[in-house]
């Protein structure tokens, strides 16, 4: 296990020689772990190309580049499934000094990791609008609701959700004139993962759902975080987007 440590520290090392110990058939160990260890970077490379496309857009190509590979010496895969690698680089970032003219960075790619665990998370069908318009008014306020298993909240202090729809193509590149924070939504309640902007207080709505919380107390928690929240346009804006996929009522509801 020792020696397995030790190769695979060497493979993300700057040092290029090979571990001690290490032998080749044509006596040139150094050489030929060179190009296994240059095999090694380029896929783990290409594996982060593959999870943050918007964030190498943002900073180029040779600029990802070499973020990428200080951030695979800094954090090697533990495992070999690569479909979560990466989950670091957002606090990563944060600590780069090369890219601290860019500090939304970080939070295009959390937004980037919320895509990508929904486009894997397990399918489920959206909770139908009918359910809710059943139950006895009296009882909404004591309704919970279930998430579906691709939800993701994201909130920031950028205007994350304008920064990425402008450079996926489905908003026109233009200058941010007005910097505010956005709140995001990331869901796949179908085919396609979707990332919607939420409106004021929405994000507290939704998290505080959740994370289990009865509707009404949702709503005050969303109105106590934002005096423009609006309760039947979140709770339209829910279903539409298919957020959640059951509701959890109370034992005495039928």
């Amino acid at each position: 296990m020792r020696s397995q440590a030790i190769f695979s520290a060497a493979l993300v090392s700057t040092d290029p020689s090979a571990p001690d110990g290490l032998t080749a058939w044509n006596g040139a160990p150094d050489r030929r772990f060179g190009v296994y260890r240059n095999n090694v970077m380029v896929g783990l490379t290409a594996a982060l190309q593959g999870r943050f496309p918007v964030v190498e857009k943002l900073v180029g190509a040779d600029f990802f580049a070499a973020m990428a590979r200080a951030f695979i010496a800094a954090h090697p895969p533990l495992s070999p499934l690569l479909l979560a690698y990466g989950d670091d680089l957002p606090a990563f970032i944060e600590d780069f000094e090369p890219a601290a003219s860019l500090p939304y960075l970080a939070d295009v790619a959390r937004l980037e990791i919320a895509r990508s665990r929904a486009y894997h998370a397990a399918d489920a069908e959206p909770l139908d609008p009918a359910t809710l318009a059943a139950v006895p008014p009296e009882r909404l306020v004591s309704l919970r609701f279930r998430p579906h298993p691709s939800l993701a909240i994201l909130r920031s202090s950028h205007p994350v959700v304008t920064i990425w729809t402008m450079n996926v193509g489905e908003a026109e590149p233009a200058p941010i004139t007005v910097w505010r924070g956005e709140d995001a939504v990331v869901v796949r309640p179908e085919m396609l993962v979707e990332v919607r902007r939420l409106p004021p207080g929405g994000a507290v709505f939704l998290q505080s759902l959740a994370d289990g919380a009865p509707l009404g107390e949702a709503a005050v928690r969303a109105l106590e975080a934002s005096a423009d929240f609006d309760l039947p346009a979140n709770l339209a804006g829910l279903f539409e987007a298919g957020l959640f996929t059951a509701i959890e009522a109370p034992e005495e509801l039928p």
